[in-house]
């Protein structure tokens, strides 16, 4: 059951109101990491690109930030930040935790590509004062067995004064869990069984609450996502401790465990995998200690382009700004649709179009904004992979042409922004020199239309878009 999009957009503003006490939690030990002692303003993404065709993949550390962890801004253009030069010289399954001094750590999956075959008993390392650097990259070896090392994830366990680093693995013919303890991430202890329900299981993330620590992942042998919880991080503790039913039948893996800045609400992410590869999803709940998890409706959140398999740490808000300064916001756009929010302007053939993500060739719904080509208070939509086309009307149609240097041309490629028709949060675009008619959708093909307040509702919201990443 979809909850009301409207609610989870008043949510995502109220979650920037908290005021700032310090850094996040710098333990993931129950009594520092969750109520209102633990207040945080943003949220740092790291994660891998791919996309249907392969086109986007990148096999590297990629950046997004967000203040309310729902909408994703991707940082360096959606490039790499960090790229592994040893091993397979690729990464997959990223993970950053805020050490006991404040400073990051960044793990990751040794491997590149789709070669899950692959037998690899390290995994990536790199420290960060801040995520504007990394240094000290290195592998670390896990242990010696012909098998994988994959999804890493670390936590700090007070009772042992050590940091775990937790993975996926298959040591007996059944994959499970695995921890190695550390005090700095450059020695590591060797591996003994962490999680081993006696049922295959995959991609683990730890979450810690004042009471509990809730271990997510997901059972192979159904395809589902549980929840397990333990009040100690001691290995073997959360065996018998799901407390879930499955939250998704099938198609989705790599579960994150987000907690809002302010308040007591949840989020739990997954990865789709069929029938669409790389998509995220999202759930929400008002408490993680009963079986309670709603999807989000897609009107409520974003997701960086081709993201995969990601993760995510608080972050106050003079490191949120950090980052944004430092690596820079995209210089191109997105375009969402109000009423179909899975959906993205695109062009095709020339043809202005939405379809629904993710797609190849991603450029094509990539654009640059620039001041209006006949009014540098409108906009006009540059195409990002054929540069110097726009999207324009003809015959009320709108296509993308290349700019010719005409007047005409210049008028129907130019567009005013104003508050969305249907949802003054959205916009909405007027034609320059059809002054009533605006751009909107029908049949998923773009053209303009004469539009007002006193459209049908179903017009206004053709009419009305979203500018994200």
């Amino acid at each position: 059951m979809m909850q009301d999009r409207r609610s989870f957009l008043a949510l995502g503003a109220a979650s920037v109101a908290a005021a700032s006490v310090g850094l996040p939690a710098l333990t993931a030990g129950p009594a520092a990491a969750a109520g209102p002692a633990a207040t945080h303003e943003a949220f740092v993404m790291g994660y891998f690109t791919e996309s249907p065709t392969m086109l986007g993949a990148r096999y590297a550390l990629h950046l997004a930030v967000s203040p309310d962890g729902l909408n994703w801004t991707p940082l360096n253009d959606n490039n790499p930040v960090a790229t592994p030069t040893a091993g397979t010289g690729g990464l997959r399954d990223p993970f950053i935790l805020r050490r006991q001094d404040g400073t990051f750590v960044v793990l990751a999956t040794d491997l590149t590509g789709t070669d899950f075959g692959q037998r690899n008993q390290y995994i990536h390392a790199w420290d960060s004062a801040d995520l504007r650097s990394f240094t000290g990259y290195r592998r670390l070896r896990l242990h010696d067995r012909p098998t994988h090392t994959w999804a890493p994830e670390a936590f700090w366990d007070p009772e042992r004064g050590q940091y775990g680093i937790f993975y996926s693995a298959n040591f007996d013919g059944v994959d499970s869990f695995f921890v190695n303890y550390t005090p700095d991430f450059v020695t590591v202890s060797g591996p003994q069984p962490f999680f081993a329900p006696g049922y295959p299981v995959l991609d683990g993330t730890l979450h810690h609450t004042a009471t509990a620590h809730y271990l997510y992942y997901k059972h192979m042998g159904n395809g589902r996502l549980y929840g397990a919880r333990s009040s100690t991080l001691r290995p073997r503790s959360f065996d018998a401790g799901t407390y879930t039913g499955g939250v998704i039948q099938g198609g989705i893996e790599a579960p994150i465990v987000q907690r809002a800045n302010d308040r007591d609400q949840w989020y739990l992410w997954g990865d789709s995998y069929a029938p669409v590869n790389g998509r995220l999803h999202l759930w929400t709940s008002g408490d993680i200690t009963g079986d309670h998890w709603t999807e989000v409706d897609r009107f409520a959140y974003t997701q960086p382009l081709n993201a995969k398999h990601a993760t995510t740490c608080p972050l106050t808000a003079a490191e949120h700004a950090a980052l944004l300064d430092h690596w820079g916001t995209p210089t191109w756009h997105r375009v969402r649709s109000y009423n179909h929010p899975d959906r993205f302007l695109r062009h095709a053939g020339f043809a202005a179009r939405l379809d629904a993500y993710p797609f190849d060739p991603y450029p094509d719904a990539q654009w640059r904004l620039v001041a209006g080509l006949a009014d540098p208070a409108g906009v006009s939509f540059e195409s990002v992979n054929y540069p110097g086309h726009f999207l324009r009307h003809q015959n009320l149609d709108v296509v993308l042409a290349e700019r010719d240097g005409s007047a005409t041309f210049a008028a129907d490629a130019t567009f005013h922004r104003q508050p969305g028709l249907a949802d003054a949060g959205w916009a909405s675009f007027r034609s320059v020199n059809y002054p009533d008619h605006y751009l909107r959708h029908a049949e998923y093909l773009l053209r303009i239309d004469p539009l007002g307040a006193a459209s049908p509702a179903t017009d206004r919201r053709d009419a009305t878009f979203q500018l994200t990443y």
